[in-house]
């Protein structure tokens, strides 16, 4: 079983898979991190008591007019039918611009109190299970030094 360390400015997040619900998109999201794709990055959007988002690859420059927008130039299906898509805090989900347009980007949840209505929408694909606090701690424009992908037995 893999998990993740999510390497920020703030600290670290340490993040277990929903690889029973959300196959392609662990694969996807560990495939981006594995290449170094996420490294560099900023936490684009930060919206108090709701998500935290990043995963733009125009990011790396957070006054590119662009930023919010970009992906790794394919899209992946929407996986919303298991057991563990529901947004709680600390939840890794995939953002997109609409059903399967997902690619690179992806939010944490803050709590379940205003994400909710993302169940059934977005992908729930992990949740933080230590370093929840650095959730709290970002700020736009704060930065994913790399993510590290652990093979564990």
């Amino acid at each position: 079983m893999k998990t993740a360390e999510i390497h920020t400015s703030k600290g670290v997040m340490k993040v277990n898979f929903y690889d029973k619900d959300a196959p392609v998109t662990v694969a996807n999201f560990v495939k981006l991190a594995e290449s170094g794709y996420f490294d560099g990055l900023a936490f684009h959007r930060v919206i108090p008591n709701f998500v935290i988002q990043g995963g733009c690859p125009f990011s790396k420059d957070i006054n590119d007019p662009r930023v919010g927008t970009g992906g790794p130039g394919y899209k992946i299906d929407c996986e919303t039918k298991g057991e563990n898509q529901y947004h709680d805090r600390g939840v890794l989900s995939m953002a997109h611009a609409g059903k399967n347009t997902g690619g690179s980007q992806f939010f944490v949840c803050h709590s379940r109190q205003n994400t909710a209505h993302l169940d059934g929408v977005h992908t729930c694909f992990g949740k933080v299970f230590e370093g929840i606090e650095v959730v709290d701690a970002i700020r736009p424009g704060d930065e994913i030094e790399k993510i590290l992908i652990v093979e564990n037995a």
